[in-house]
This record gives structure tokens, sequence and C-alpha cells, in this order.
């Protein structure tokens, strides 16, 4: 066996070898609580796999060092994605009887912080199993690749491989120099906004448990909540402060589809950096101009008889957690509160989603700049002179054509795949066509939410389901490793 194909099996144990430490949280819990044997045991049985596999994968350790290549790191990241939602879905399997397609889509779902879910009567499910819902967001919203570089250090080459393939990112922008350090400060960001969201829910009253675990999957902009009812649970109980619970995760869900970058230039007091950021202000202007579109449309078919504030919160919550591809809801998006127009403008957010570098999906904001400009262009050629050169231009720096034909290859891929994707699940269901696109475009764009119901996803034909997997995947990666594992001439370019 070739040392690259060795190191890439090694790594996958180091992977997994984590994965076994991530499924003790949820164990400790369980045994605090007490919990029944079954949803005990399998956190142990999922444990104790994934450290079988950890072991049987680290004795693959290369003969000698070797540079990782980025195909290699793609192929890596690709596999393990799929390993650790496998072995990551079993909890669902031992612990609540779910069916392995079931157990893999939802653990698919977590990791890649899709949030769309099979499983209903949420509110009464075990707590250690909800936990690990939680957990497994969290963990994915920066990368399950960048949480391995995080907490262990390899080859600085093969970090930057590693964050390469799994990153969303344009360029190769970065705070520092050093890639390791890159990730530290992306990771310690990113806690100290959870730990910081964690402390508001718990001032606003919202109950411990149910706190950790909306800031572990706010921040992620994953959606998972503990709630059949997500976060309008609070409002149809009559907690006190269910507005401002509203308005605090609206702001986190801001944060979390920024770009993490802009975060750590705004903490340093670099503010003219964010002020000025194109993308940043894109970002902004798409919340404003939405919500004030969604308010009007409310307003003009005339779905809702509340006030302004409470139109306006549930409009801004909404349009904030799909920008993000967070997926909470405070309003089923499919109910008549949101009439034709907003539903329209909510599958818009769905594909264009939030910024790179940050913890949402979608093809993200700077890319639908960059595609507009390069329209733009196109339509300035038409009356310039033919040798008039018209570069597009993203915080005042010329981007190179190879960067824009790759952004314009990913949004044709993109369409692609929600389009075969979104037929497949006309083809294998009674699902309309509005109610079909929509499912494979929140997958595709690892948003959630869906127009048709959650005990109606869960029911769809495997088929379908698989589909969606692998859509989620693919959105979650930037489509390139999950379409290079395809490749022979990838694997073959590791025995070079």
């Amino acid at each position: 066996m070739h040392n690259r194909l060795k190191q890439i099996i090694y790594l996958l144990g180091w992977l997994f070898l984590i994965l076994s430490g991530l499924l003790l949280v949820p164990l400790m819990y369980s045994v605090i609580l007490g919990e029944t044997d079954s949803v005990t045991h399998a956190f142990i049985y999922s444990a104790l796999l994934s450290l079988s596999i950890a072991l049987i994968c680290l004795g693959f350790r290369p003969n000698e060092n070797v540079q990782l290549k980025l195909s290699g790191g793609m192929i890596l990241c690709a596999f393990a994605w799929i390993g650790i939602s496998i072995v990551g879905g079993l909890p669902f399997i031992f612990g609540i009887g779910a069916s392995f397609v079931d157990a893999f889509f939802e653990s698919v779902s977590g990791f890649t912080t899709t949030g769309i879910t099979v499983f209903t009567g949420l509110d009464s499910m075990s707590l250690p199993i909800l936990l690990w819902r939680g957990l497994i967001q969290w963990v994915g919203g920066l990368g399950i690749l960048t949480f391995f570089l995080f907490v262990t250090f390899q080859n600085e080459g093969d970090i930057w491989q590693l964050f390469a393939a799994e990153s969303h990112k344009i360029n190769t922008s970065r705070p520092v120099p050093n890639v390791f350090r890159t990730i530290k400060i992306f990771w310690g960001v990113y806690a100290i906004f959870s730990l910081t969201e964690l402390i508001v829910l718990l001032l606003l009253g919202m109950p411990v448990f149910d706190a950790v675990i909306h800031s572990l999957t706010t921040l992620s902009t994953g959606g998972f909540s503990n709630h059949d009812a997500s976060i309008g649970h609070y409002a149809a109980e009559g907690f006190q402060n269910a507005a401002l619970i509203e308005y605090a995760i609206t702001f986190f869900m801001a944060l979390g589809g920024m770009n993490f970058l802009m975060h750590y230039y705004w903490l340093t007091r670099q503010y003219k950096t964010v002020i000025t950021d194109d993308e940043t202000r894109g970002y902004i202007r798409i919340i404003v101009l939405f919500t004030f579109l969604v308010v009007l449309s409310i307003y003009v078919g005339q779905t809702s008889s509340s006030g302004f504030e409470s139109i306006f919160r549930r409009t801004i919550f909404q349009v904030v957690s799909l920008i993000t591809s967070t997926g909470f809801g405070t309003v089923d998006i499919g109910s008549a509160f949101f009439p034709a127009l907003a539903k329209q403008l909510f599958i818009i957010l769905m594909i264009i989603g939030g910024c790179v570098g940050s913890t949402a999906g979608g093809v993200k904001i700077v890319r639908t700049l960059v595609i507009a400009k390069l329209y733009r262009r196109e339509l300035k050629r038409v009356y310039l002179p033919r040798g008039a050169v018209v570069p597009i231009l993203l915080n005042g720096t010329p981007i190179e054509n190879n960067e824009v034909l790759k952004i314009a290859g990913l949004f044709y891929i993109w369409i692609m795949l929600i389009l075969v994707g979104s037929g497949i699940t006309a083809l294998f269901s009674d699902l309309d066509a509005f109610a079909a696109i929509s499912g494979m475009a929140s997958a595709v764009g690892n948003m959630g939410p869906f127009y048709f119901s959650v005990s109606k996803m869960g029911s769809l034909s495997p088929v379908i389901k698989y589909t969606y997997i692998f859509g989620m995947l693919a959105g979650r990666l930037e489509m390139l490793p999950m379409f290079v594992i395809f490749q022979r001439l990838a694997w073959r370019s590791l025995n070079r």
C-alpha cells in the first residue's frame, strides 16, 4: 500500500479516536441522569466501535513522512465526513431504535449543520440523545477536520491541505500566516460567542438544558432544537421573555452567518476592515431588504392581524434563520402567515446562504456578488472597446479569472444538483414541484426548513433520503470533495 493512502487511513484513525472521546460526553450525562440502559449502552457501544476503528486505522502509520496533496486532502475530507456521520448515527439506532437510513440522515444533518430532522416527539426524547444532536452540530459548525486540527497538531503542510479541502473560502485569506493559529482564532471566537449566548439565554429565563442545546446549535447555524415547535415553543408555552429570546437568537444566528475573520477583526478593533468589507455589507443589505419585502408582502396579502412588532420579529427571525442556514423557526414557513411572495423569497435565501468563512451554508454571498459583477462586466463589454480591461473587483482588489470561472462552475453544479435531487424527490414521492424543490434546496444549502411536514420527511423513500444525504455532504464540503472521490485520476495521484 502506498504511503499516501496509508497516511489518509492513519489520519482517519485520529478522527475516529476524537469521535470516541466526544461520545463520552452524552455517555457521562446519561450516567448522571440515570437514563435507561438502552440509551447508556447506545453511547458505550458507539464509543467502543469508534475506538476500535481508530485503533485499526492508526496501525496504518506511513513508513515515512509524506506531504498530503490537495487531492488526498479532499479524499480524506469526504471519507471523514461519511465515516464520522455513520458512526455518529449509531446512538440513534441503539438508543431510540431508528433505522440505519434515518440515523445516518440525522447524523449527516447534524454534522453538516443542515438541521433537517426525521425525528418527531423531541419534547419527550431522551436528554442525552438530544445533547448528542446538539453537540454534533456544534462540532460540525466550523468543520470536523478543523476541530481535529484544533485538538491535534499535525504537519503544517497537511494542516493547510485539510483546511483548504473543507473550508468555505474564496481565497486563502487568514488573520495570521500560520494556519494552526488561524484555526485556534476561529475556534476561540466560536467558543466565546457560544458561551456568551448561553449566558444571555439563561439570563432571559430559558431552562438550563434548553439554553445549552440552543447555544450549541445557533452559532453553528445548525438549527436542531429540543422542541418540535423549535423556538416557537417559548411563545406557545407563554414564557415571559419569549420575544426577547427570539431577538437574542436572531442576533447570534446573524453572528454565525458572518465571516469569522470579520469577528476577529472587530474584536481586535480593526473596525474599518469590517465596515468596508463588500460581503459583510451585502449580507446586512440582504437581511434588511428581504425583511422589508416579506413584511410588505404580509401587509399587502393581509395574512396576519398581528401588530407590527410581532410581524417584524417573526419576519426578521425567519429571514436571518434562512440566510444563515440555521433553520430555527417561530412560524412554519409553509403556513398561511407567509404569503406566496415570502415563500419564493425564502427559496432565494436558501440558495444564497451566508458569508464565506462562516458556519452558514448556501452558495455564499461573496460568490453571488462575483456572479452579479460578472454579468455587469459582460454587459459593459457590449459597448466598450474590444480591448478594454474590465476587472471584477472585490474589496477593491481584482479577482483572477480562474477564480471567477471556479465560482461560476460551482454555482452551476449547485443548481444542477438541486434540480436533479428535486426530480428524484418528485419521482419517488407525491410531493408537488414546489415542495420537492424546497426539500433538495434545503439539503444542498444546509438549511433545514422545507415546504412539507417533518413527519412527511420521515416517511419519504430511502432513495430520497440518500439523495438528500449526498446533497447535504456536497453542499457542506463545497461540492469538490464529494465528486473527487469518483475521479480515478485523483486516486492515481496518491501513488505519485
